[in-house]
């Protein structure tokens, strides 16, 4: 993937990795487009950087999606990269029936927002030059944490769409995969000063330098996401499986 002279969606770039990914690839020489539901958080993504603008997205809604892609092309036609971020991480039990609301919207917003919006911009990708779409998964995408079934099972899905798409648009858009590990963010409550998560910057800073490789890797994988990514693999699934929802309660508890 070219890393400079590209104009750049990138969902959920109000907060967290998505901001934090939007301002560097800013910095690097791109316009980038910030995306999501809080266009306060867009605009204080976007502050005193000429070309980098702010538009809301409903990613849960098909209507929102469908609105939005054609605001977006009318807006900045010349869009090539896209750069599925936005997603929600819901605690739940699963031994018991419950209410399915944070399930139900976990989906919508980590499998079916993605799909809808490549959906939507991928006859527009085609036809450009250097066109990307980029989808961020997990590292618990290939070991679960117990507490986040749903979660988990979104990010193994898109996973496994990017895999799919990668085959399909091979030659006209390049497809690659970030699965980032847990990250110091507000993906959930408390997580941003977590201990034993990445700090934001450092992953962001071991990203761009992973994008910046020639050929870019069809897996952007920082180091620490590799306990996951690699566990079945190396024949040790069943004792990370123990490890990370281990070491995921300890930290959660302080």
């Amino acid at each position: 993937m070219k890393t400079q002279g590209n104009t750049i969606l990138i969902t959920g770039g109000g907060s967290g990795i998505g901001a934090a990914l939007a301002q560097r690839f800013h910095d690097a020489g791109n316009s980038v487009i910030v995306a999501g539901r809080r266009l306060d958080a867009l605009e204080a993504a976007c502050a005193g950087r000429p070309n980098m603008h702010a538009m809301t997205l409903d990613v849960e809604s098909a209507e929102g999606v469908a609105d939005f892609a054609e605001r977006l092309l009318a807006a900045h036609p010349q869009v090539n990269v896209l750069i599925n971020n936005a997603g929600i991480m819901r605690f739940e039990d699963a031994t018991q029936r419950r209410d399915l609301a944070d399930a139900e919207a976990t989906i919508a917003t980590n499998l079916l927002g993605p799909i809808r919006l490549i959906d939507a911009l991928v006859d527009h990708l085609r036809g450009r030059a250097d066109a990307a779409i980029v989808n961020v998964t997990s590292g618990l995408a290939y070991v679960p944490l117990l507490t986040t079934p749903t979660y988990n099972a979104t990010k193994a899905a898109i996973h496994s769409y990017t895999v799919a798409l990668r085959e399909l648009l091979k030659g006209e858009v390049e497809v690659i995969e970030l699965a980032p590990p847990a990250v110091q963010t507000g993906l959930t409550p408390g997580q941003e000063n977590r201990p034993g998560y990445q700090p934001l910057e450092e992953f962001a800073a071991e990203v761009m330098a992973l994008f910046g490789q020639v050929p870019t890797p069809a897996e952007i994988l920082v180091e620490r996401v590799k306990f996951l990514r690699d566990a079945e693999a190396e024949g040790r699934f069943d004792a990370t499986l123990l490890q990370l929802n281990a070491m995921a309660k300890a930290a959660r508890e302080g």
